[in-house]
């Protein structure tokens, strides 16, 4: 198993980098490809995910980690979903409970930075 992240920012392959090793077992692999912020990664996501699906192994995985940010998270979620549906990719949630899903969408609600803080008061205050 391999899992390919798409992520908007430096912090979050930092947190992945350190976070992933930990949490999945012997023998998958990850990379990490950074954005320059969530416009970016919306902008270049479609593109990416059809070249993707050209020639995506069934093993591997395409998790999309994007901060919330003051967006609606069911509006940002179903942008993403829609993304991946016209790359012609499926997502765990369109999978529903079926293994064979190839695009993993996920939000975080608040600051990547306040998991680390641990103050999403003062994070919150400081943006």
């Amino acid at each position: 198993m391999h899992f390919e992240f798409l992520v908007e920012e430096e912090s979050a392959e930092a947190a992945l980098n350190i976070l992933v090793p930990k949490i999945v077992g012997a023998g998958i692999t990850f990379k990490i490809h950074t954005f320059q912020g969530k416009p970016d990664l919306l902008k270049n996501l479609p593109a990416r995910l059809k070249g993707y699906r050209l020639w995506l192994p069934d093993d591997w995985r395409i998790i999309v980690l994007i901060d919330k940010d003051q967006r609606e998270c069911m509006e940002l979620k179903m942008e993403l979903e829609r993304v991946a549906r016209e790359a012609r990719l499926v997502t765990r949630s369109a999978a529903q409970g079926d293994d064979r899903f190839q695009v993993l969408n996920r939000l975080a609600i608040e600051e990547l930075e306040a998991w680390f803080f641990g103050d999403v008061e003062a994070i919150a205050t400081a943006y």
